[in-house]
């Protein structure tokens, strides 16, 4: 009897030739897929915020804003684990196909988004979270999949590539954003379709299952108690950042303030849960591997940094370079992707090679390297001027996408070689946990820090500014000691808010024609934030300088000894995730 296809028992080696090419280039394309539309969103948002006639300035469209950037990492970063297990449990490649499906559909509907304001960006979120369960099926998988299917000694080399084309798909989702929202919206949603429709098809008629099924059951208090509270204090941190009572952020909001201690709290009670059960959702006895345990704890830090700073990065360019340099507010998005394009080069470039050369050369040494060049970088940001030279900046942000490409592909190969064969669909998912939480929470983190560098500063320039153009003072001082997070929204998303400020208040029709023209001219609002904006980007790219060399030690501390030997079947006590154990790859190098 024929098994269904996408569900066949191998019947060869996991290490054949042709099998090994197609589950390579299949899950590189699912992961670069899933990674893009993390990132593509980002940069797009003005042109979906027209298309869906929201006014992105609006105090009560803060939320859709943010939830359209958080949202899609909130779903992967509480859900990879789980879909891990699962895939350990009913076949990687069934739950990865599943993926493949859920995906495009989701893709196909966000294209065709039937409402206009509110309600548009709710169907947007909508099916957006659930894209980023179908991605999330994709990317936990995807890593399980290729190390079933390649031997040892190319391992590194295959997981290489499917963390750059992760990452890279990050990456390229920045650019593919400006391009594809300069001609229309929905394009960067349509982009999905045809390669989501042609890629889940050839999932299905050839991938195989070639990994061992732990089989078990479900452990339903475990991943209840995990997603809460990791959804909990993701929300937490999405409510942070929104102004709250007077003040300008909402770490005083009590639900934000709830949010967070309950949700911590129902992690520590997901920790006793896995500690009691006899089929856990994740393996806590994984974290005895020192090559595991700190090739995730590096991932978490990285992912932080890298994260935040691409926002930040692209805040400067759309919200202060572009405008100084000329460029319309409605052209931004586009020349923002354009001038970032050595960030991508230079993780593409260095991806791979780093990836092929961890299997030759071992791991530790070149993520350690790539960890402390990634910390320099930020270092050389941090002393630019707002209105720097555009090749100083294009070399220092090409040495970051190189850092992040000689640390991701070995950091991935060390993580996964050091587990047992059978649990690799659950550390997957853990290990993608760790990227997507340090992804989602960066932008809480590093927003935080920026506002906090604009409060001191950003209502007394506003404030002086606008008084010297003209403006009446009690107008001024009211548009002054608006909340700091309004000016760095209006920078995202490339918009000038000087007009939408002063209009309630009339003062613009009072103004002359050139003072109008210069309050809502591009270089005014531009020049106005920026040195408030630098102060806030001394704090940020500090903050992401010590979280790379915090990863650089955590990196080097993972060891040089092997993992466990091959052994025979065991009895596991729960959370024991080392029997059996693994095809004995050295786990740190």
């Amino acid at each position: 009897m024929t098994d269904p296809p996408g569900t066949r028992v191998a019947r060869h080696s996991a290490g054949d030739d042709r099998y090994k090419w197609t589950a390579l280039t299949n899950t590189t394309a699912a992961v670069f897929m899933s990674a893009l539309d993390g990132s593509i969103v980002l940069i797009a948002l003005p042109a979906i915020f027209r298309g869906v006639h929201l006014d992105p300035l609006a105090p009560g469209n803060i939320a859709y804003l943010l939830w359209m950037i958080m949202g899609y990492r909130l779903v992967q970063a509480v859900l990879v684990v789980t879909v891990g297990r699962l895939g350990d449990m009913y076949g990687r490649v069934r739950i990865y196909n599943s993926g493949f499906a859920v995906f495009t559909f989701a893709s196909i509907l966000l294209s065709f988004d039937p409402f206009d304001g509110g309600h548009g960006a709710m169907w947007l979120i909508a099916w957006r979270l659930v894209q980023a369960v179908g991605g999330s099926m994709l990317t936990a998988n995807s890593a399980a999949i290729l190390t079933d299917a390649f031997p040892e000694e190319q391992r590194g080399f295959a997981l290489g590539i499917n963390q750059v084309a992760g990452l890279g798909g990050m990456f390229i989702g920045l650019v593919a954003g400006g391009l594809l929202s300069a001609w229309d919206w929905r394009a960067v949603f349509w982009v999905n379709v045809p390669v989501g429709v042609f890629f889940t098809l050839w999932a299905y008629r050839t991938l195989r299952e070639s990994g061992k099924r732990g089989g078990g059951r479900i452990d339903w208090w475990g991943n209840i108690t995990f997603a809460v509270g990791l959804s909990a204090v993701l929300i937490a941190v999405t409510l942070g950042l929104q102004p709250y009572g007077g003040h300008t952020m909402g770490w005083t909001d009590p639900l934000a303030d709830g949010l967070i201690v309950g949700g911590l709290a129902l992690l520590a009670a997901f920790v006793a849960i896995e500690n009691r059960v006899g089929a856990p959702m994740i393996q806590l006895g994984l974290f005895r591997l020192r090559a595991f345990t700190f090739g995730n704890l590096a991932s978490l830090a990285i992912s932080i940094g890298r994260g935040g700073m691409q926002f930040v990065l692209i805040i400067w360019l759309q919200g202060i370079w572009l405008p100084l340099h000329g460029y319309d507010y409605e052209a931004t998005p586009l020349w923002a992707g354009i001038f970032m394009l050595p960030l991508t080069a230079g993780f593409l470039a260095a991806g791979p090679v780093s990836g092929y050369l961890s299997d030759r050369l071992g791991s530790r040494g070149l993520a350690t390297g790539g960890a402390v060049l990634f910390g320099a970088s930020f270092l050389g940001l941090m002393l630019l001027p707002i209105d720097f030279s555009y090749w100083i900046f294009a070399v220092l942000i090409a040495l970051n996408g190189i850092a992040s490409g000689m640390f991701a592909s070995p950091n991935s190969s060390s993580i996964m070689g050091s587990v047992p064969a059978h649990l690799r669909g659950v550390a997957s998912g853990m290990r993608a946990t760790f990227q997507n939480s340090g992804t989602a929470v960066s932008i809480g983190v590093f927003f935080s820090l920026m506002i906090a560098g604009l409060a001191d500063s950003l209502p007394h320039s506003l404030a002086d500014g606008l008084q010297q153009h003209g403006v009446p003072a009690h107008v001024a001082t009211q548009v002054g000691s608006l909340p700091p997070v309004s000016s760095l929204f209006a920078a995202q998303l490339g918009v000038n808010p000087i007009q939408h400020l002063l209009q309630p208040s009339g003062a613009l029709t009072h103004l002359t024609a050139v003072q109008q023209q210069t309050l809502t001219g591009r270089e005014f609002f531009p020049t106005l934030i920026a040195g408030p904006f630098h102060s806030g980007l001394v704090i940020v790219f500090a903050f992401g300088a010590t979280l790379a060399f915090l990863a650089a030690i955590v990196s080097l501390l993972r060891g040089t000894g092997p993992a466990a030997k091959t052994r025979g079947p065991q009895t596991t006590a729960p959370g024991d995730a080392l029997a059996p154990a693994t095809d004995g790859r050295a786990a740190g190098d």
